[in-house]
C-alpha cells in the first residue's frame, strides 16, 4: 500500500479533534460541569472534552502537545511558572501585557530581564548567554518586526536557554516554532485562531512531555482554566481559519501596496505574509487619531484577529510609547478590499 503523504494544515485545522464511531456527533459537544459521577473528576484538575478537543487540534498543527487557558496572558503566566527562569531575554518591542508581567518579576527581584531588539540576531545571541528563557515574538506586536527563528534557537540551545515563542500574529498557519528549536509556543486564541471577536482564550504548545505536564500543573495550580463555552468557539473558529486567513492576506497584501504609494504615510511595516501590518501617518499623533476618527467600516479597536478590520494608534499607551507616534496597528479583516481601501483613503490626509 501506497504510504499516504502528510495531511495538510488546512485538513487538519477541519479535522483534527473530532469524535469518532458509529453515532458519534461530528463535533464535542459544549461539557458544562465542574464535577463527574463517580470518578473523582473535577474540572480544574482533570479538564473535559471540549478541552481536549481543542488542544488535540492545536497541539496537531504545531506538532506538539496543547494546553488551553483562560487567556493569553494566563498562558504567557503559565510559562513563567513551568520554566521557572531566573534570566528572562525579552524583545524591547513586543506585546505590553508580557513585558510588564516580566517587569512585575523583575521588580520584586524574582528574575532579571534583558531587552533586546528582536531583529539584531548577534544582540539576541549575546543576550542569550546565562539566560534561562529566549522569548521571542515574531511579527512583533505592534511594530511587526520578524525574527531569524532558526538562527535564535540555535543560539538559545548553545547558551542553555529555552526559546519561547510569541506565534499569535503568525498563527500556526504561517509558521511552527517548534520545529526552530521552541520549547513553548504560546497562542492567544482569542485572536486569529477564534477569530471572531467574542471570547477570551490562550493556548501553550510543547513536544517536550516533562513540559507540558508543567504547564498542566500551572493551569491547575493557578487556576487559570478556559471556559467551556469559549473552548467550543475556539474549537469552530479554528475550523476556517485556513479560508479566513486567506482571505485576510489577500486584502493586506492589496492594501499594503496602495498605503505604500499614498502620500499620506510615511512607512508602511508588513512581513510579506498574514493579515496584520502597521503604517505610519504623515502629520504624527494628530493625524493618526484623526484617521480613527475618520474611518466608517474600519473598527477603532483595540484587539485583532477578527473577521472585522480593526484599526488602533498604539503610542498613545504607556506601555508603547517607544513606538512612532503616528503608528496604527492595523487586523485586516474580510471586508471588500475596494470598501476597505475607500475608507482608508479617505481618511489619510492628502
Amino acid at each position: 500500500m501506497t504510504e499516504r503523504r502528510p495531511l495538510a494544515p488546512a485538513t487538519i485545522a477541519v479535522t483534527a479533534g473530532r469524535p469518532s464511531g458509529v453515532g458519534a456527533p461530528l463535533n464535542h459537544p459544549i461539557v458544562m460541569a465542574s464535577n463527574f459521577r463517580e470518578g473523582g473528576e473535577y474540572t480544574r484538575t482533570h479538564g473535559t472534552e471540549t478541552w481536549a478537543a481543542l488542544e488535540g487540534a492545536v497541539g496537531a498543527l504545531e506538532g506538539g502537545r496543547a494546553v488551553a487557558y483562560a487567556s493569553g496572558m494566563a498562558a504567557a503566566a503559565a510559562i513563567v511558572f513551568a520554566l521557572s527562569p531566573k534570566v528572562v531575554v525579552v524583545p524591547s518591542v513586543s506585546y505590553m501585557g508580557v513585558r510588564t508581567l516580566l517587569d512585575e518579576y523583575r521588580s520584586t527581584g524574582q528574575l532579571e530581564v534583558r531587552s533586546v531588539d528582536i531583529t539584531d540576531t548577534a544582540a539576541v545571541a549575546a543576550a542569550a548567554v546565562g539566560a534561562d528563557i529566549v522569548w521571542v515574538e515574531t511579527p512583533t506586536n505592534p511594530t511587526m518586526d520578524v525574527a531569524d527563528l532558526p538562527a535564535i534557537g540555535a543560539a538559545a540551545e548553545a547558551s542553555g536557554a529555552r526559546m519561547v515563542v510569541d506565534s499569535t500574529f503568525a498563527t500556526p498557519l504561517l509558521q511552527r516554532p517548534l520545529e526552530h528549536g521552541a520549547a513553548i509556543v504560546l497562542h492567544s486564541g482569542t485572536k486569529f485562531i477564534g477569530g471572531h471577536s467574542d471570547l477570551v482564550i490562550g493556548l501553550c504548545v510543547t513536544a517536550d512531555d516533562e513540559i507540558h505536564e508543567r504547564l498542566v500543573r500551572a493551569r491547575t495550580y493557578q487556576g487559570a482554566t478556559p471556559g467551556s463555552l469559549e473552548a467550543f468557539l475556539t474549537l469552530r473558529g479554528l475550523r476556517t481559519l485556513p479560508v479566513r486567513l486567506a482571505a485576510m492576506e489577500r486584502n493586506a497584501q492589496v492594501l499594503v501596496e496602495r498605503l505604500r504609494n499614498h502620500p499620506g504615510v510615511t512607512d508602511v511595516r508588513y512581513p510579506g505574509t498574514g493579515a496584520m501590518m502597521a503604517f505610519v501617518v504623515r502629520g504624527g499623533a494628530d493625524a493618526a487619531d484623526t484617521v480613527c476618527g475618520r474611518v466608517r467600516i474600519l473598527v477603532p479597536a483595540t484587539s485583532l484577529g477578527g473577521v472585522e478590520s480593526t484599526i488602533e494608534r498604539r503610542q498613545k499607551y504607556a506601555g508603547d510609547s517607544h513606538v512612532d507616534p503616528g503608528l496604527l496597528r492595523f487586523s485586516v479583516g474580510l471586508e471588500d478590499v475596494e470598501d476597505l481601501w475607500d475608507d482608508i483613503a479617505e481618511a489619510l490626509p492628502s
